[in-house]
């Protein structure tokens, strides 16, 4: 299953939003790799077993499941998410995208990458359109945390 979508991070018509910096924004999607707890209440704990300029390894636990990934940073451009097959678990891969069509003006594509069969049985592909949903949610939520950090100055800058 593949899809993606974009999120207006400033919009330069509206002054009434708050804009954001490229470099506030980047910090807050790195955030979100390093500190996934400030964005997933559901997570029981993460575990970082390397962390370098370019990226994490973590692990990840939600109950009694357990799910390890590696996210790779093109700086103040992409987060790239990569969990590999696990026991129940398909591999996949999220992006988190800065694009930026005019100064000033960002958005963040989220494109999500997941293993599934190439045509799902009516059952997945309803399931498939919920995790679309879900997904999108939680990364409208990700750029909400990420502008409430930026304005308790907790971003940097």
């Amino acid at each position: 299953m593949k899809f993606n979508h974009l999120i207006q991070i400033n919009d330069l018509l509206n002054p009434q939003v708050d804009p954001l910096t490229r470099a506030q924004l980047w910090r807050g999607l790195v955030l979100r790799a390093e500190a996934p707890q400030l964005f997933m209440e559901h997570l029981d704990d993460c575990r970082i077993f390397d962390k370098t300029p370019d990226g994490v390894s973590r692990e990840l636990r939600y109950g009694n499941l357990t799910v390890c990934d590696t996210v790779t940073f093109l700086p103040l451009l992409q987060v790239h998410f990569q969990v590999p097959a696990q026991g129940d678990i398909g591999a996949s891969n999220m992006r988190m995208r800065i694009e930026e069509p005019e100064p000033d003006a960002l958005f963040v594509r989220f494109e999500y990458d997941i293993e599934q069969p190439a045509d799902p049985t009516g059952e997945e592909a309803f399931y498939n359109e919920f995790r679309r949903s879900a997904y999108q949610e939680a990364d409208i939520d990700t750029i909400r945390i990420i502008r409430e950090l930026a304005a308790e100055q907790k971003l940097g800058e």
